[in-house]
């Protein structure tokens, strides 16, 4: 009698394995990750100039499969001065996307001498990068920094 049932259930189990149900769902899952979103990264580096406004650099651009989590609100006035709005256009200057950066030249360094602190530190160089949901509307990147009147533009660039 377990012979028995053995030729019946080994067989059938093997039978099912070998459906073409399992091959449906490999393509679905292919064409699924091939229209999956793209995060654009931007890397970029600034400079203190002594004299006039800030000097901008874009280093480099990268992309990389996912989506983000979340996605801040740009608020303005959340802004300090100093800090930087970067906006991401398309060919005819309608903004797709902008964010706020705090100041790169002047981040906020935890301190751990007497207890924990922070204390904003003046540097001549430093790194800073973006990112964002891919889009191939977006054509240009530009930079402003907030000031007390207002704010200056210190990168344009078309990617």
């Amino acid at each position: 009698m377990k012979n028995v049932l053995y030729l019946f259930v080994f067989p059938s189990l093997l039978l099912c394995n070998l459906l073409p149900t399992n091959s449906l769902s490999w393509e679905v899952n292919k064409v699924s990750f091939k229209n999956a979103s793209q995060i654009t990264y931007l890397f970029f580096k600034v400079e203190k100039n002594g004299t006039g406004p800030d000097k901008i650099i874009l280093q480099g651009k990268k992309q990389a499969p996912g989506k983000l989590k979340f996605q801040p609100a740009f608020d303005r006035n959340s802004g300090n001065v100093g800090d930087y709005i970067v906006s991401l256009t398309d060919v005819g200057g309608k903004e797709i996307v902008k964010q706020l950066v705090e100041n790169p030249l002047n981040p906020e360094m935890e301190s751990f001498d007497n207890g924990i602190g922070r204390n904003k530190v003046s540097l001549q160089n430093a790194e800073f990068s973006i990112r964002y949901p891919h889009s191939d509307e977006i054509r240009v990147v530009k930079i402003e920094k907030i000031t007390k009147e207002g704010s200056e533009q210190l990168f344009i660039q078309k990617l």
